[in-house]
């Protein structure tokens, strides 16, 4: 396997937080509330949803304009969380060269290893699971690198009316050696249960928050309690 894959499958792995950076949630500058985040965030899965009655596919040009601006937000820091595209592989691709870390696949989107195809041998692919039977079948796949699992709770941001549960979670961190981010309805009230799996991905419970900064504190606090940024 490549190098710097490799390095960035084991970052994803040490990651507690992947922010799934949406700017339309965010009720006030969107990069402001980045930026006040980041020392706790490992990595960003920038998310620009499709809009209401139109096609499914998500909006590239503004998925490349939002992924440019945090990619030129990172830029100066030492240590930057790695950014991820969601759902787009040609935007992911055309941002390689600029810092872009690689893409992230919903279960009905490009099949990773087409993915896999269009990007350096040095990107990190991860892939929606929904199942036990899916985390199986993903974790043998060679071109994916890392698995988001859920919903572990109802979540209005994907309209899931019902979740897994955090038992889940640790189950399907216990079926692969890939990371596995659950994702879905994950705030301060639940997101202690899913210490045994020490990762999560995150949307509104940060951005929607009076307290961005605090809330990414205290989740990440709760996923790693013996750890500290």
């Amino acid at each position: 396997m490549d190098g710097l894959r490799e390095e960035r499958r084991e970052r994803l792995r040490a990651a507690r937080l992947q922010l799934l950076f949406t700017p339309a949630l965010c009720p006030g500058d969107p990069l402001e509330v980045l930026q006040a985040v980041l020392p706790w965030i490992g990595a960003i899965q920038v998310r620009v949803p499709h809009p209401e009655g139109a096609s499914r596919a998500t909006p590239a040009r503004e998925l490349f304009d939002w992924t440019e601006r945090v990619l030129e937000l990172l830029r100066a820091r030492p240590d930057p969380p790695l950014v991820l595209v969601n759902d787009r592989v040609d935007v992911a691709a055309c941002l390689e060269a600029q810092g872009v870390a690689g893409v992230h696949l919903g279960e009905d989107d490009t099949p990773p290893e087409v993915a896999r195809r269009s990007l350096s041998a040095s990107a990190v692919v991860g892939v929606s699971t929904h199942s036990p039977a899916a985390v199986a079948r993903r974790s043998v796949e060679p071109a994916v690198d890392y698995l988001g699992f859920g919903p572990i709770h109802p979540t209005s941001t994907k309209g899931y009316a019902r979740g897994l549960g955090s038992a889940a979670a640790w189950m399907a961190q216990a079926a692969t050696s890939l990371p596995v981010f659950p994702i879905g309805g994950i705030d301060l009230t639940n997101a202690g249960d899913l210490s045994q799996v020490g990762r999560a991905a995150v949307c509104s419970a940060i951005l929607r928050a009076d307290d961005p900064a605090g809330v990414a504190r205290s989740l990440y606090d709760l996923l790693a309690p013996d750890e500290r940024p």
